[in-house]
Parts: structure tokens; sequence; C-alpha cells
């Protein structure tokens, strides 16, 4: 049966904002949810059981104990989720996905900051960022400083069907898309994120000097995640401009 099992009832959040942190291009949001998880040392807070996870347990270096592919963090004191996942979800399945964490995003008065990465013709460039919003969210967006899109776009994969979810039963949400490598992990387009997004939507300060140091590291990390995403195809998040369809 689909659920998030709570494992620490005596955390307490009120109204927090999540951040999504779903394979896709770049890993742009996978890298910034690492991130945070590791550099405010955030708590294990639940476990997240929705149709279409891939029924797969995962283990981290030096702790034998198994965990479900996707979990959610939290900080108590910045009120902040953070949603990591290690897997990605099957474009089959991202549909009843977004309506099981929707459901309970709903029901905790959770404000979700939805990731996604759109590739970029050359990573030398310093990457771009934009906001969209469903429900009030551009109001979260405009005081935050957020640029809106400069051409039209859709998101595909899970985090367009969590966006598509929000659309359609009115819900408010943010989606932050950023210009990320297509081919291989991106950090720098990550720490855009956090310094150009995450940051002032939910009013906190990340130290990223460590996620720019790590660059190399976290890229060999994770090259093998991007290889596992491009065989799957459309499992993978991203957006991607309209014009190809136009």
């Amino acid at each position: 049966m689909a659920h998030v099992n709570i494992l620490d009832e005596d955390l307490a959040l009120d109204s927090p904002m999540l951040v999504e942190g779903l394979p896709g291009v770049g890993l742009v949001g996978k890298i910034a949810t690492d991130h945070l998880v590791s550099e405010f040392e955030m708590t294990h807070y639940a476990n997240v059981h929705c149709e279409g996870i891939p029924h797969v347990a995962v283990y981290a270096d030096g702790d034998p104990g198994l965990h479900t592919p996707v979990r959610l963090y939290a900080d108590e004191e910045r009120d902040l989720l953070a949603l990591r996942s290690d897997v990605p979800i099957s474009p089959a399945a991202a549909t009843e996905f977004a309506d099981c964490v929707a459901d309970w995003f709903d029901e905790n008065d959770v404000t979700p900051i939805f990731v996604s990465g759109i590739p970029r013709e050359n990573s030398s460039d310093v990457p771009s960022l934009y906001g969209v919003s469903t429900g009030s969210g551009d109001e979260l967006l405009a005081d935050a400083g957020i640029d809106s899109p400069s051409e039209a776009g859709l998101v595909s994969g899970p985090t367009g069907a969590l966006m598509s979810f929000a659309v359609e039963h009115g819900r408010t949400s943010v989606g932050l898309i950023v210009e990320s490598d297509p081919q291989f992990p991106d950090p720098q387009a990550a720490r855009t994120l956090i310094k150009g997004g995450v940051e002032p939507l939910a009013g906190i300060d990340v130290p990223t000097d460590e996620l720019v140091d790590r660059a190399e590291e976290i890229r060999e990390a994770r090259e093998r995640l991007v290889q596992r995403l491009q065989e799957a195809g459309d499992e993978s998040t991203q957006a991607q401009p309209l014009r190809m369809y136009q």
C-alpha cells in the first residue's frame, strides 16, 4: 500500500518547504539535495513507499543498514525537507508516484520546490536559472527575485508528473529549471540552483564551497547513475524547449 512512513514522530515541522531531488539531467536535483542533507546533517525523517518506486533496497558506505531508495530528510530548525532518491521513476508509474507524494504534501502543508535541469549547449557558460509555478507560487518567485522563463518549454519525467498534478489540483508549488550538462553530473548547476533558487525561497544560507571543491569527485561518483538514466530514457526528469516541436 502506498504511504509515507514517518520515522521520527518527535520532529516538528511547520509548513515546511521541500526540495525535490529526483534524478534528472545533470543530476542537478540529486546533487543539490545530497548536499543539503550532508551540509545540515538532516535527519532521516521518513521512507517513501509509492507505486512506481523500484522494489530495491540501498545501502551506504560504512553502513550495513538497508534503506528504501526514496527517502525524506528533515531539518527542524530551518523548516526544510529534502526528497532524496537513489533510483529513477519509470514514466508509466510517474502519475501514481505523483498522486502518492502530492497527497502527503497537501496533508502536511508542504510547499514543494521541484527541480529540473535543461540541457545547455556550452558547458563553460555560467548556468542560467529560472522559475515556474502553480497556485500562488508566482508570489514566492517574485519575492525571491527569480526570473521567469525566456522561452516556452515543458518538463517531463516524474518531476513533470508532480508539476502536472499540482496544476490539475490547483496546489501551490515552485519549479526551478537550471541549465545543466546533459551528459555528466553537474555540481556547478547544482550550486546555481542552491544559491539562486533554494536559498531565497527557503530563506536559508547554504555553504557551497565544498560542493565546488569536490566537483570532480562528485562527477565520478554519479556517472554510473547517469549511465542508468540514459539507458532508462524517458525515466529521467528534464526540461526542454517547446521550439523542438514547432
